[in-house]
Formats: C-alpha cells, structure tokens, sequence
C-alpha cells in the first residue's frame, strides 16, 4: 500500500503521483493543481484515467481543465484526503501511525483486495481471479494466524504466506 503525506502543494505531476497512491494524509495547507493547460501540455490517457477515477467527472474538469487550485477543505470534500490532520505539523505522525497501523494486516489479502477493488471500480474485475485469490488467502498461514491471534486477544503476526 503506499501513502501520499500533503505538507503543502501537490502541483502538476506530483498532484498525479497524489492520486495514484492508496491513502492521502494531509493537513490545512494541502492544496492540489494541475497548471497542464496552461502550459500547452496535454496530460496523458493513465493521468486523465486518475484523475477520472478518484475525483469524478466534475471535479477532474475543475482540475485539468478550468486549472483550478483545491485546497484541503475541498481535498477533504471530494474525499482524496483520507486523514486530516489539525495543523501542518502534525501530518507526519498522522502519516506514520496510519502506516504503522497498514503494515500489521495480513499481506496476502491486502494485496488481493487491492487489486480486486480498482478492477471493481474500472468495471474490469475478473471473477476467476478473485475467487483464485480469496481461495489463496483463505488457505494461508496468515488466516490461521489471525484466527489464533483473535482467539487469543492479541496482535497478529502475518508473514505473508
């Protein structure tokens, strides 16, 4: 899983990088814009795809077209930013505990469920393979071990098999 963390400005490609990645963690000076247009630059089809994608129609307009800035407020309202931190300073711990907290699930079927939830959302899934996948996950080590942690009242450690 990967983790944008918005401290400030996310201009141009990186506002594209922004968008590719799982989770966005920002705080109230977090702003996105995409100045392409008005460089005479045509962004590319996976950019356009994105940003398509993860802000909706409209909202991918307002970006690409009309060059509009959004600032975290607006991030927030369009839900790019998953957390929102009180103040700039606290970005990175905010950042770090949600990484903390990604990296204790089970890899084997966060890495499933990824894939199978962009292929949902493309109108792209293909059902054999996410039977094969939940079928995988079901048989791992990583499920056992979660069953026995949960049994036990304590913290999972997943291996990834």
């Amino acid at each position: 899983l990967t983790v944008a963390v918005l401290q400030g400005g996310a201009f141009g490609g990186a506002a594209d990088l922004t968008l590719a990645c799982d989770f966005r963690v920002g705080g109230p000076a977090s702003e996105l814009r995409v100045p392409a247009v008005q460089l005479g630059l045509h962004y590319y089809r996976g950019g356009l795809e994105r940003f398509v994608h993860t802000l909706g129609l409209p909202a991918a307009r307002r970006v690409l077209l009309a060059v509009d800035r959004l600032d975290a407020a607006q991030m927030r309202e369009l839900q790019l930013l998953d957390r929102m931190a009180e103040d700039t300073a606290s970005v990175p711990a905010l950042a770090d505990a949600l990484c903390a907290h990604l990296a204790t699930l089970a890899p084997l079927a966060v890495q499933g469920m990824k894939k199978h939830l962009r292929r949902i959302a493309r109108g792209t899934l293909d059902v054999a393979e996410l039977a094969a996948d939940t079928a995988r996950a079901g048989a791992s080590a990583d499920l056992q071990e979660g069953a026995r942690a949960w049994a036990e009242k304590r913290a999972p450690r997943f291996e990834g098999r």
